[in-house]
């Protein structure tokens, strides 16, 4: 398995869109990531936009980011929840700074705007969030995926797969 041997933090909080939160997961899992699902506190569940339930892994407060290869930002409503934590940022940061892939999906780029991380870098989102992107100093496409260098892309649900790949692919480069 390509990716046996990679660790990755899956961040959760209430209100994740749930396809783009478990297909990631999911694809990792399958080639032999280790995922954990980090939130605001241990053992909690957290429950997507549609109902789908999320338990973590482990908080915020007990990620060390350099033990982990990645990071992976989820959709949905909780990215605006996500970018008020401190350590949430300061992990982000952490990843952009040693160029260790970070994914992001739809409405996920907000955590990125507040890390402070996206000027000048080629991204997509939701369309929903083009204004907040390009104000943060990013060049904002309208593709399924866009990569530049560790920042992974996408801008919904039916992008998943590409996004999933190029996620992956990312990951086994490093």
């Amino acid at each position: 398995m390509r990716l046996e041997g990679k660790k990755v933090i899956q961040l959760v909080s209430g209100e994740f869109e749930d396809l783009e939160l478990w297909y990631p997961v999911l694809r990792l899992r399958e080639e032999g990531a280790e995922v954990h699902l980090a939130g605001e506190k241990t053992d909690e569940t957290y429950v997507g936009k549609y109902g789908v339930p999320a338990k973590s892994d482990l908080s915020f407060s007990e990620i060390d980011p350099s033990e982990y290869d990645a990071i992976l930002v989820p959709g949905g409503w909780s990215p605006d929840k996500l970018r008020r934590y401190p350590e949430v940022l300061d992990m982000v940061r952490h990843m952009h700074e040693h160029q260790k892939p970070i994914g992001q999906i739809c409405h996920a780029g907000w955590v990125l705007i507040s890390a402070g991380i996206l000027d000048g870098v080629n991204v997509t989102s939701t369309p929903g969030i083009k204004d907040d992107m390009t104000n943060a100093g990013a060049i904002w496409h309208d593709e399924a995926v866009v990569r530049d260098g560790h920042i992974i892309s996408s801008r919904r649900p039916p992008d998943l797969p590409e996004y999933g790949k190029a996620f992956a692919d990312a990951l086994a480069e490093k």
